[in-house]
């Protein structure tokens, strides 16, 4: 009888064992969360992000003022994007994953038919290239670092003054 009291946790043992996933299964459940997160970004789908983000979120990005430290705030950064670009898109281009990050190299493409902040809507469209990195946490993303090239976003969006090049 004793035997079979000693047994229940090496099997239990062995069985949960098996549940975790291999670090190349995590590796890709970490990028399948993050084309999950662009997906819901090109579809509009803000209430999707509520599986996607911890609920503590920060994004970081030396491209703008904007803070966000929920998700909760970047769902209204979010809803701001769309307004100003309704057909915005986001491209994954490279996706690398190591430990808990995933880095993306991605492209943006919209059209201004929205305002942003002081900026009337121009009808003019962009594509931009960016770089991404992600924290995963809990089968969540915790942060995110975005770098872009705002002024060449604002020179194809008509927002900044274009410099007389070889003019006297």
């Amino acid at each position: 009888m004793r035997l079979r009291y000693l047994a229940l946790p090496v099997i239990l043992a062995v069985l949960l064992a098996g549940c975790s996933p291999s670090p190349s299964e995590q590796l890709q459940a970490n990028k399948d969360l993050v084309h999950r997160f662009v997906n819901s970004l090109n579809e509009a789908d803000w209430d999707a992000l509520d599986g996607i983000l911890a609920e503590d979120f920060c994004r970081r990005s030396q491209a703008g003022p904007v803070t966000v430290k929920s998700r909760a705030d970047f769902k209204k950064l979010q809803r701001s994007f769309y307004e100003t670009m309704p057909d915005q898109k986001v491209t994954l281009e490279i996706i690398l994953a190591e430990d808990d990050k995933v880095a993306v190299y991605a492209t943006y493409t919209g059209t201004m038919t929205g305002p942003m902040g002081g900026f009337e809507a121009t009808g003019k469209s962009l594509t931009s290239r960016f770089l991404g990195i992600f924290r995963i946490e809990e089968n969540r993303i915790a942060e995110l670092w975005i770098e872009m090239d705002n002024l060449a976003m604002f020179n194809q969006l008509g927002l900044s003054p274009q410099p007389a090049i070889g003019s006297d």
